[in-house]
């Protein structure tokens, strides 16, 4: 793929998803990161990242979400450059977008998920990103402050506004959540995003309606499902 050029064509993926679904007419809660001290008694291994083989294994499937199509994500609509965001502090927020993050993950998988019910137009993506447990840990840092002080951005020619953080799921070892509005072609599209992280591995969700803000949400039980799913296949750190 020409790295210089993914961000853009994923652009460009997903606006034509959003025009095809509207054609249809279809506070965080920190967790612990352990004691991070020097004493030898206390010091933990830090987690390694997991190989994509192993984020294979451990995302969902559609045995595991009944009521959904779970599809592949092609490789250019989760590109691996970043693109910069203005302003910049919003720029954790724009890499998340399109489920990228700085540090780079070591490895990604990604999964769209589409209600069998023919009435929701709702278009929900989700990811797992495999990093070092330090990176992951500033992913989620660098996420909450975002999203607590970046009002509005644009990136890659899109505008997004009325970024605001919202109250995550007691999942994982952490996680955050926020929403906010694309202008989109024309279209007003709200937005949620919720980002868990289990370990060194960040389980990120997002979810879109371009006919109805209430429900642009991730259901609670596609993120229970696969922060289940991913905790049985990663190893557990050594306590």
């Amino acid at each position: 793929m020409n790295k210089g050029l993914g961000r853009v064509w994923a652009g460009a993926c997903l606006t034509a998803a959003l025009a095809a679904t509207a054609a249809c007419g279809s506070g965080a809660d920190d967790g612990e990161n352990g004691d991070k001290g020097g004493g030898k008694s206390t010091a933990q291994p830090a987690l390694k990242p997991l190989a994509e083989a192993q984020l294979t294994q451990a995302v969902i499937t559609e045995a595991d979400v009944k009521g959904y199509r779970v599809g592949k994500v092609p490789d250019a609509e989760i590109p691996d450059v970043s693109v910069p965001a203005e302003p910049a502090d919003c720029q954790a927020i724009a890499d998340m977008f399109l489920l990228g993050s700085e540090p780079d993950a070591a490895a990604r998988v990604a999964r769209s998920l589409t209600s069998l019910t023919e009435t929701d137009a709702t278009v929900i993506q989700m990811g797992l990103l495999a990093h070092e447990e330090a990176d992951a840990e500033k992913v989620v840092a660098d996420l909450r402050t975002a999203s607590e002080s970046c009002d509005a951005y644009e990136h890659t020619g899109y505008k997004y506004s009325g970024i605001e953080p919202r109250k995550a799921p007691a999942l994982g070892d952490e996680a955050v959540s926020y929403a906010m509005t694309g202008k989109i072609d024309g279209e007003t599209i709200p937005m949620t995003y919720v980002v868990v992280r289990s370990g060194s591995t960040l389980a990120a969700f997002y979810a879109m309606n371009t006919l109805d803000a209430q429900q642009a949400e991730v259901p609670a039980r596609i993120i229970e499902a696969q922060i289940a799913k991913l905790e049985k296949a990663a190893p557990a750190k050594a306590s």
